[in-house]
Parts: C-alpha cells; structure tokens; sequence
C-alpha cells in the first residue's frame, strides 16, 4: 500500500445559477407561434395589501394582508415593421385575447424562466418614426393589456 500525498481538493467550480441571465436571449410565443420582438417591457405580478390594525394594535401591531387580484397591466412589445407579416395587426383588430409566454433563456438556448400571460389582448399600436435623416430600423410598439401572469423557474 502507498500512500499519496494529501493534496488539496480542487475548488468546487461556481454554478451556472450563480450568474445572472443576460436580457437580451429570451423568446416570444403568441398562442403558439414565436414571434421575434427586439423588447418587451411592462411585466410585473402586482399585488394589493390591507392593512389591519385591530383593537389591540398598540400591543400586538398592524397586521398587512396581502392578495392577488387577476386585473389587467399594462405590457409593451417592440419590433422591427417587416414586410408582408400582418399577425399582428390581425390580432389587433380582433376582440380575442391570447395566451402569450416570455421565455428568457440560458447560455445555451433552453428556457431558465418563463413569464406567462393568460389573457393579452392588444390595446395600441404606434407606427415607427419616419426620418429620412437616419437610418434606424423602423419599429413598430405594440401595447397590450395582460392579466394572469405567472413566472415559472425551470
């Protein structure tokens, strides 16, 4: 039997989680279909308090309730104007909401959180700035309000 030198364990590599997620690789699915937004803006889970201060509150303190009401938000959605796809104007002129997923992604491509909307129903849309002075890709902003969102880690 030989013995081996006792040599110092090398250091435990960070994990992945460790690092924050870069903003700029997520993706967009509107029922279904991914679509390529260049910004999306306006996600929150908002919830409303109560605050209850009862008879023995010089004692004991206030109390803060909180809930979560399913009620509609503001969210923004930007892309480049592209030739010939009308998705999104159909979708605007329609009175359907639809399911919407927001995928931010990894270093490699798969999906790290997702936000869902249950029901966005577009609202707005703003045409890009016309400049003949620049030459900026034109952008189109899409506003919708979206109700039941939840965020999901994987």
């Amino acid at each position: 039997m030989t013995d081996t030198p006792n040599t110092p364990a090398a250091p435990a590599p960070l994990e992945t989680a460790a690092y924050p997620l870069m903003a700029y690789n997520y993706r967009v699915d509107v029922a279904g279909v991914t679509m390529a937004f260049s910004e999306v803006s306006g996600l929150k889970r908002h919830f409303d308090h109560v605050t209850y201060r009862h008879g023995f509150s010089y004692l004991q303190g206030e109390q803060i309730s909180k809930y979560y009401i399913d009620k509609y938000e503001p969210v923004t959605m930007k892309r480049g104007t592209v030739k010939g796809l009308t998705g999104l104007v159909n979708w605007l002129e329609s009175d359907s909401p639809k399911a919407v997923e927001i995928r931010l992604c990894d270093a490699q491509g798969a999906a790290a959180v997702t936000w869902k909307i249950a029901k966005a129903l577009p609202v707005k849309l703003d045409a890009p700035t016309f400049d003949a002075s620049t030459n900026e890709v034109a952008i189109v902003s899409l506003e919708l309000m979206a109700a039941g969102i939840t965020i999901t880690h994987h």
